[in-house]
């Protein structure tokens, strides 16, 4: 099993989530959040809660089969870029395994 973990730039992240559940990615985790990096955009400011310079992004999480990750990427970057600098970034790991809170049961012999 893969974790995907993408940062995308909150003006993009409906068109993300529309093309990854159409093409049978459903489960997956939002969160906003802030991010710092070698891009500033224009006009960034302190955060409210943060003393640092922020970029506003959402993260994506989802976790699929191995043979899926390329496909649930290339959607991310299709739908995830912009003409601008500073876009994102995604991260790709290795889940070992994965269990159901309810029984303890792992999911690793299951397709997700």
């Amino acid at each position: 099993m893969k974790e995907i973990k993408a940062f995308v730039k909150p003006n993009r992240i409906q068109r993300v989530i529309e093309a990854l559940s159409d093409n049978g990615f459903k489960s997956m985790t939002l969160s906003q959040a802030e991010g710092t990096g070698a891009f500033k955009a224009k006009g960034a400011r302190p955060s409210l809660d943060f003393n640092i310079t922020d970029s506003p992004v959402v993260k994506v999480e989802l976790v699929c089969q191995n043979e899926e990750a390329q496909s649930a990427i290339d959607i991310i970057l299709e739908n995830g870029k912009t003409p601008e600098p500073g876009d994102g970034i995604i991260y790709l790991s290795d889940i070992e395994d994965a269990f159901q809170i309810k029984t303890g049961e792992s999911l690793k012999r299951y397709d997700l």
